[in-house]
């Protein structure tokens, strides 16, 4: 199944395109068939939830489109560029040059600063300390944590944590980013303020944003919904006017 649906990047050209992508794993002396046929085109621009329920293979096909895993089957391709046929090395320069990840555990470095935590992808880069310091301090204060970058994680609240780690997945400025569950260790109150950066990394920043969660109320926040169950798409639609009430 595949589509447009519900955003107002329709007829913009496709970041992500997926054709027949399927996974399979052996469990003991059983193969598990994770992703099973699935095709999807998503635009530039789009803010994507991925739903199901546990097992419904939600993030087994996040973990592909990401380069972080790959398939048994089928073709994906992210910013015009084949995720499938590529080599190691080159999936590794894909996934620090195009993707930025944003996952529910945070994976902050506990002994450095906010600052330092976002920096970090900047000394892989190469980059200057003063470049990449002075990138991370405008990343933070994007963030609203500019009083925060000295502290290290120990110091701040999980919804101040989510946005560093946030701040950390924009700082090479990819055109998409993708979050695992970015909410699913925070309180209700919390993870909707994430939620609201996220939906405004979308709408300002014009990234295209994939988002896996098994909350409903996410999908508020999303200009379309992707339905998993069984590995396989069973509902690609954009979230209802009922579903989307009180989104800012």
């Amino acid at each position: 199944m595949s589509g447009t649906n519900g955003s107002k990047a329709n007829g913009s050209r496709p970041m992500v395109v997926v054709e027949g992508l399927s996974k399979t794993f052996q469990l003991g002396d059983q193969w598990v068939r994770a992703l099973d046929a699935v095709s999807v085109r998503v635009p530039a621009g789009q803010f994507l939830a991925i739903m199901g329920p546990s097992g419904s293979g939600k993030s087994t096909l996040l973990y592909l489109l990401g380069g972080l895993d790959r398939p048994s089957e089928g073709q994906v391709s992210v910013a015009g560029r084949r995720l499938d046929s590529m080599s190691s090395d080159d999936l590794a320069q894909f996934r620090r040059e195009t993707v930025g990840f944003i996952f529910q555990a945070f994976h902050l470095i506990p002994t450095m600063t906010a600052l330092q935590n976002v920096a970090l992808p900047g000394v892989f880069a190469g980059l200057p300390r003063d470049q990449r310091e002075q990138r991370a301090t405008w990343l933070l204060g994007l963030m609203g944590l500019r009083q925060r970058m000295h502290h290290k994680p120990s110091q701040l609240s999980g919804g101040q944590q989510q946005r560093v780690a946030i701040a950390r997945a924009l700082f090479n400025n990819p055109p998409v980013i993708m979050a695992d569950e970015p909410t699913g260790a925070l309180d209700s109150k919390t993870g909707q303020a994430v939620m609201h950066v996220l939906r405004r990394m979308c709408s300002t920043l014009g990234k295209t944003v994939i988002v896996v969660t098994h909350d409903p109320a996410i999908a508020r926040y999303a200009d379309r919904m992707l339905l998993l169950k069984d590995g396989r798409v069973i509902e690609d639609r954009a979230p209802s006017q009922e579903e989307k009430r009180d989104v800012a």
